[in-house]
């Protein structure tokens, strides 16, 4: 058995690895040597583990987490392939989201801040037919989505023809878990199953408009919000937006959003 065995330095070199990464994968229990000297210390792999040792490094290299990885070798081929197809989506989400990041920094490079013209005006009172949703800030243009998949077949099925533009209501402060709204103005009259009203008050508010992706809004809100403080005003709730040219309509870099956040003379 014991001519049968590598020792670490050979194993190391047998999988291009480091004898570093290797005592470092015994130490997490993802790859323990098949023997190890009581007297010496010394660790002794068998060849049969370069599959794993070299499965190990490559998963790492992704920027796996161990946890996943420890449960990727121990599973079956059917649990395996699902591990790793769920960890493709979590990076294809994160390779979206620093995307989104990007842009936004070519947008600030290119404008600077605020690069956004904000407007004080006042706002009628509307009434909305909405559905709501909750989720998480990384949610957010997903439900919006699903909102609006919820609304436009009942309004339809209804007859009810809401006046444009879609709109949107947020909460002021972006919590972990947050109510928000979707639905068209419809007046006193408009009213369906499945579908909630939602009065907004008039008055005054500050807005701006974007235009591009919904990814780059932040961009527009910070913008908005330095000039409501600046003024010496307070924000109230809800943010609303208004999609004013749509993804059915226009190229992404083409939509255009109202922001509006309704403000009163802060009491500070």
């Amino acid at each position: 058995m014991q001519g049968e065995l590598l020792t670490i330095g050979r194993f190391a070199r047998l999988c291009r690895l480091s004898v570093k990464q290797l005592r470092h994968y015994d130490e997490l229990g993802l790859l323990a040597p098949v023997r190890v000297d009581a007297g010496s210390g010394y660790r002794y792999y068998a060849p049969g583990q370069a599959r794993d040792a070299l499965t190990i490094a490559l998963l790492r290299e992704m920027d796996l987490p161990l946890a996943v990885i420890a449960r990727a070798l121990a599973a079956e081929p059917e649990s395996r392939a699902q591990l790793l197809r769920a960890e493709r989506d979590r990076l294809a989400e994160r390779i979206r989201r620093d995307q989104a990041r990007l842009e936004m920094l070519e947008r600030l490079a290119e404008g600077g801040l605020p690069g956004y013209e904000v407007t004080m005006g006042s706002e009628p009172e509307r009434r909305l037919s909405v559905v709501r949703a909750v989720c998480t800030r990384a949610e957010i243009g997903e439900k919006v989505q699903e909102c609006v998949g919820r609304l436009l077949p009942v309004l339809g099925k209804a007859g009810i023809a809401g006046e444009p533009p879609l709109w949107a209501l947020y909460p002021l402060d972006l919590d972990e878990r947050m109510a928000i709204a979707v639905g068209v103005e419809t007046g006193e009259g408009g009213g369906a199953a499945g579908l909630e009203f939602a009065a907004l008050a008039g008055g005054p508010v500050a807005e701006t408009v974007h235009i591009g992706p919904y990814a780059q809004l932040p961009l527009a809100y910070n913008a908005l919000f330095a000039a409501i403080h600046e003024r010496g005003l307070r924000p109230l709730a809800p943010v609303r937006e208004a999609y004013l040219v749509g993804p059915a309509e226009a190229p992404r870099e083409e939509l255009m959003t109202r922001l509006i956040i309704p403000v009163q003379e802060s009491t500070a």
